[in-house]
């Protein structure tokens, strides 16, 4: 019967082993990033949105360039595969300080988060 668990814990260690390599990182990692839902977002950041789906043009050339992540604010993933775009802040004349960071292909992000502080925090923008 000994001999039947010792066996059995090392199948289930392997098991589990094997299933947490398998599963994608964001799927294994909670970040615990608050959320906002489309509608909550400025309207500036909407249309930014809307522009990442149809494809731009965007108005701003650093639009659409790898987010490194550098901060780890958000889940860990290889690089290139955050891009970020910026969002026009009213009465600035920079590019201030608001980005919709995506997650996922370029062309069709899987995940979308909004930072208005310079990625010192984000929130997942929920669909």
């Amino acid at each position: 019967m000994r001999n039947f668990i010792v066996v059995f814990l090392r199948f289930f260690i392997l098991l589990c082993l094997s299933l947490g390599v398998a599963l994608p990182v964001h799927a294994r990692q909670d970040p615990g990033l608050p959320t906002i839902s489309i509608g909550e977002l400025p309207e500036e950041a909407r249309h930014t949105i809307l522009l990442i789906r149809t494809g731009g043009p965007f108005p701003y050339p650093k639009d659409g360039v790898v987010f490194g992540n550098y901060e780890g604010v958000l889940p860990k993933q290889k690089r290139g595969y955050y891009h970020e775009f910026t969002v026009k802040t009213p009465g600035v004349r920079n590019r201030g300080a608001r980005r919709i960071i995506t997650g996922g292909e370029v062309r069709a992000p899987s995940e979308f988060y909004y930072t208005e502080d310079h990625y010192q925090s984000f929130k997942r923008v929920k669909e």
